[in-house]
């Protein structure tokens, strides 16, 4: 996958919006203001995914190209280089993972308008 399919698949999903807080290079996505998602577009591409903790532990242990978050909550977040040894496949549930994890965080009011 390159930048554009992961950009074009992360937006895709209901109310996502993205900005660049902190410089511009990293995209941030988000639910309600709340971060789901980090990214850059440079080689190698390297996406920030929530995820549980006790998933996030196994799919170190199983994957050389997910690692603890880089400059994030090593215990809630994993950094994923894309087009390693994590197929595709598996990144749009990972990312689908991090999306879920942030959306039932949401109230069931912000989770209604989103519907």
């Amino acid at each position: 996958m390159n930048f554009q399919e992961l950009d074009i698949y992360l937006g895709g999903k209901k109310g996502v919006t993205f900005d660049y807080p902190f410089d511009e290079k990293v995209r941030v996505y988000r639910i309600e203001n709340k971060i789901f998602a980090l990214m850059v577009d440079e080689i190698p591409i390297k996406i920030n995914l929530k995820c549980d903790p006790f998933y996030a532990l196994e799919l170190r242990s199983l994957y050389r190209c997910i690692n603890a978050g880089y400059h994030m909550n090593k215990k809630h977040w994993n950094t994923v280089e894309i087009n390693g040894d994590v197929e595709d496949g598996i990144v749009k549930e990972l990312i689908n993972h991090s999306y879920q994890l942030v959306f039932s965080s949401l109230s069931k009011k912000q989770q209604v308008a989103l519907l």
